[in-house]
């Protein structure tokens, strides 16, 4: 009999077949919450409740794994308060120790006390600019080995020159992009990690390379040299006659990660010919460079 009143839910009850209660299956539900927050990089738990056992969490994303800088010392040297206050801040966030200094003067003491693991450096300030301190710092023996990245407004070529040949190792203009200053920073001490190596000693004719203590030894005389200087005499005598690109040379000694241009290499090799002279790196026209065999 159907009823006087035939609705859509009546049709549908008279219509189907009728069919045993399921009940809803909340395992699958909740797995497929679990799978929708893990997509959403939301770490979560959940209890089925038909079951005792606990859904394994989902794993911290590797994005927020601890940065492995973690703990570095960075030391700024700025007279800009604002901006020293801002890399500060930026450094900390990512996980670093900073000490910094609002002169010259006061860098590089806070350098020699502190022995930070890279110094940031502006040109411009007070009492010691940014060349005289880095020249300081080259000719100290507890700190030439440390990465050096200058901060200037002066963006003429020459500026840049002068900047490389005084031993830094990046040179970055202003206003200062705080993500890209933070890369370098990075970059400069992976690069940093990566030489520090087992004692080694290359031996070619004359010469001397000593590679824990970064001493060059030429005809029996001590030479000491840049951080940059050194690595690269230390690639091309590692690999002696063999000629590289500039660009070759830019990945082995600066890395992938940093962002020099050619003329940093030629910079390099002019200031170890001025130490060593001209004989020792040869210039293989429209190619590159590479190291005489003694």
């Amino acid at each position: 009999v159907i009823p006087h009143y035939v609705g859509p839910t009546t049709l549908l009850r008279h219509s189907l077949p009728a069919r045993p209660f399921q009940p809803l299956n909340l395992c699958g539900l909740n797995q497929s919450i679990l799978h929708l927050s893990a997509a959403a990089r939301i770490s979560i738990g959940s209890r089925c409740p038909f079951t005792s056992a606990r859904q394994p969490l989902t794993e911290r994303p590797a994005s927020m794994a601890e940065n492995s800088m973690e703990g570095r010392t960075i030391l700024i040297v700025d007279d800009e308060q604002d901006l020293l206050d801002l890399l500060k801040y930026n450094f900390e966030q990512e996980g670093f120790r900073t000490v910094t200094a609002l002169d010259g003067a006061e860098g590089l003491q806070r350098a020699q006390r502190d022995d930070p693991d890279l110094i940031v450096l502006d040109i411009m300030m007070p009492e010691m600019d940014g060349i005289e301190v880095c020249q300081k710092i080259r000719r100290d023996a507890n700190l030439r080995g440390k990465p050096v990245i200058m901060l200037t407004a002066r963006t003429e070529e020459q500026d840049y020159i002068e900047g490389l040949d005084v031993g830094a190792d990046v040179y970055i203009g202003k206003p200062v992009s705080v993500p890209v200053l933070i890369s370098q920073v990075n970059a400069l001490l992976r690069s940093t990690g990566r030489t520090q190596n087992p004692p080694d000693i290359l031996y070619l004719g004359t010469l001397e390379i000593n590679r824990e203590r970064y001493l060059v030894v030429h005809k029996g005389e001590e030479i000491r040299m840049p951080r940059k200087e050194f690595d690269l005499l230390y690639f091309l005598a590692s690999n002696p006659g063999k000629v590289f690109r500039r660009q070759d040379l830019l990945d082995a000694v600066w890395g992938r990660d940093v962002y020099v241009v050619d003329r940093t290499v030629d910079v390099h090799v002019r200031k170890i010919r001025e130490k060593l002279g001209n004989g020792l790196i040869e210039t293989v026209t429209g190619v590159g460079y590479k190291l005489r065999m003694l």
